[in-house]
C-alpha cells in the first residue's frame, strides 16, 4: 500500500479521487486501438494514472517519420511493432499494472472477443473503415467508445455509446467518399496536436472510470490549435443507426468495412460475360413494372427496398449476380448482400438496358 500511495499520492490527494478512486482505476480494463499519434499520449497517461489493465492493438511498425509526434518511441524503436514497443516503454513507466500487446490488425474476426475483455475502448485510429468497425463492435458488445481524430491543425474528441448516448454512426451515418479526406501521411499534421487530443481522450477515460465530471457524451468537442479555440457541438442519438448495427450483429464477422467506406470497389461484370456464367443465382432489384425483362437469365425479382427482408431465401455461398435498370441500384444491393454474409457477389455494368442491347446484338 505504501508504493500505491507513493506513486499516486498527488492523485489520491484529490477528494474527488482518493483511495477508493485509485482502486477503481486499478480494477479497470482499457483497450487502445492504435499506438500511433493519439495512442501514445493516451497510453502514457493511463499507465501513469494506474489503470490496472491496458490492452494495445496495432499491427504497424515504428518508422522515423513517426517520431515527431509518437513520443513513446525513440531511435531504438524503429522497425519494432508499435504495440510491443509501447508495452516495453509503459512497463518501465509503471511496472505495477498489466499491459497486453496485440501485434495484429483489428478485424471483424477478432474485434468482438477482444472488446468483451475490456471495460472501455479508445479509438486512436486514422482511417474511416476501422473507425466504423470499432464503433459497430462497441455497439454490439455494449462498450463505451472514446473517440479522437486529428487533421492538420485541428482535432476532435467525443464519447460514444455511453449511457445510451449517440454513436459514431449517429454523427457520421455515411462514410466520406474514398480519397476525399487525406490522411496525415498525405497532408501532414502538427506534431503537438496528437498529444493535445490524446490527452483529452485520456481525460475522458479517467472521468468515466472515476464517475466524476461532465463526460463528452452527446457532444463533439473540436479544437483549433492555430487559434487556440474550442467549440462543442451536440450530437443526438439516432435509433435507426443503432438498430442497423444490432441487426447485423450475427453477420458482423463477414462485413467488409473497406467496401462500405469505398476503399474497395464493387465488382462489375460486363453483359457479354454474363451469359457464360453457370450455376449462378441472378437477382433483379428493379420494380416489378420496369422493362425490359431479361427472361433468359431467369432472375429472382426483388425490389431493392425489399431485398434485406428476403436474403434468408438465398445461398450465401453461391455466386450471386445482381442487376437493376442501369447499374446504380445494383451497387447498393451488392453492399447489402456483402454486409449480410454473401461471399461472391457482383453486379452487371449497365444493368438491364445493357443486357437487353447485348441480347439484341446476338439476334442480329
Amino acid at each position: 500500500m505504501n508504493s500505491f500511495n507513493s506513486r499516486y499520492h498527488r492523485q489520491i490527494l484529490l477528494p474527488e479521487i482518493g483511495t477508493k478512486g485509485q482502486e477503481k482505476l486499478a480494477s479497470s480494463k482499457v483497450l487502445v486501438i492504435g499506438a500511433g499519434g493519439l495512442g501514445c499520449p493516451v497510453l502514457q497517461y493511463l499507465a501513469a494514472a494506474g489503470v490496472g489493465t491496458i490492452g494495445i492493438i496495432d499491427f504497424d511498425y515504428v518508422e522515423t517519420s513517426n517520431l515527431h509526434r509518437q513520443i513513446l518511441y525513440g531511435q531504438n524503436s524503429i522497425g519494432e511493432n508499435k504495440a510491443i514497443a509501447a508495452k516495453s516503454r509503459l512497463e518501465n513507466l509503471n511496472p505495477e499494472i498489466t499491459i497486453t500487446a496485440y501485434p495484429e490488425k483489428l478485424t471483424t474476426k477478432n474485434a468482438l472477443p477482444l472488446f468483451t475483455e475490456y471495460d472501455i475502448i479508445i479509438d486512436g485510429t486514422d482511417n474511416f473503415s476501422t473507425r466504423y468497425l470499432v464503433n459497430d463492435a462497441c455497439i454490439i458488445t455494449n462498450k463505451p467508445l472514446v473517440y479522437g481524430a486529428i487533421f492538420k491543425f485541428e482535432g476532435q474528441v467525443s464519447v460514444f455509446n455511453y449511457k445510451n448516448g449517440p454513436t459514431y454512426r449517429c454523427l457520421f451515418p455515411e462514410a466520406p467518399s474514398a480519397g476525399s479526406v487525406p490522411s496525415c501521411a498525405e497532408i501532414g499534421v502538427l506534431g503537438v496536436l496528437p498529444g493535445i487530443i490524446g490527452s483529452m481522450q485520456a481525460n475522458e477515460v479517467l472521468k468515466i472510470i472515476l464517475g466524476i465530471g461532465d463526460v463528452l457524451n452527446g457532444k463533439l468537442m473540436m479544437y483549433d490549435s492555430l487559434s487556440t479555440k474550442f467549440s462543442t457541438f451536440s450530437v443526438n442519438r439516432i435509433e435507426s443507426q443503432v438498430s442497423k448495427v444490432l441487426d447485423m450483429a450475427k453477420e458482423f464477422e463477414t462485413v467488409d468495412y473497406d467496401l462500405f467506406c469505398g476503399i474497395k470497389k464493387v465488382i462489375e461484370i460486363f453483359p457479354h460475360d454474363v451469359f457464360q456464367k453457370k450455376n449462378v443465382q441472378f437477382i433483379d432489384v428493379r420494380e416489378a413494372d420496369e422493362q425490359p425483362k431479361i427472361k433468359s437469365l431467369d432472375p429472382a425479382c426483388i425490389p431493392l427496398r425489399e431485398l434485406p427482408r428476403q436474403l434468408e431465401n438465398y445461398d450465401k455461398e453461391k455466386q450471386t449476380i445482381i442487376f437493376c435498370q442501369s447499374g446504380t441500384r445494383s451497387k447498393k444491393a451488392v453492399e447489402i448482400l456483402l454486409e449480410n454474409g454473401f461471399k461472391n457477389v457482383s453486379h452487371i455494368k449497365g444493368g438491364a438496358i445493357a443486357l437487353h442491347e447485348h441480347e439484341l446484338l446476338k439476334e442480329v
